[in-house]
């Protein structure tokens, strides 16, 4: 029959029950103490293969009320879907950022024609790109929530 602790079973009654040495087996002395004990010391090893993440910082999360995330869409990509998205006002493509879900603007890419861009807040290459290709960055004013 199997036995889940056979060697103590059969060892009772001798001085050692199978651990060795008498004194092998008292208190934690004989595995460098209980728990994390040592792990800067006798058990770094075991540390740094089995458990490198343990000592030092993990990094820094925000606070939600702090924390504000925009969606932002570069001047380039405004151009070049401006046909499809642009509403014609007086001879101008007109784009309301808004409606594409996004925030600000930003400067990443050329624009070849005149924009009229309405926005919550633009960057400071994306307003220079706008400008000066003949076209107008119009900033809104952002609802409170």
């Amino acid at each position: 029959m199997a036995t889940k602790h056979r060697k103590i079973r059969k060892k009772r009654g001798s001085r050692s029950c199978g651990g060795g040495s008498h004194k092998k087996r008292r208190g934690a002395g004989h595995r460098g103490g209980r728990g994390a004990a040592g792990m800067h010391k006798g058990k770094w090893t075991w540390v740094i293969k089995y458990d490198p993440e343990h000592f030092g910082d993990r990094g820094f999360k925000l606070p939600q009320e702090v924390k504000h995330e925009y969606s932002a869409i570069n001047v380039g990509e405004l151009d070049e879907l401006a046909e499809k998205i642009a509403e014609k006002e007086k001879g101008k493509l007109v784009i309301d950022v808004t409606k594409l879900n996004c925030e600000k603007v930003l400067g990443k890419g050329r624009v070849s024609r005149p924009l009229v861009v309405k926005a919550f807040s633009f960057s400071k290459s994306a307003l220079k790109k706008i400008e000066s290709s003949g076209g107008e960055a119009v900033l809104l004013k952002a609802t409170a929530e």
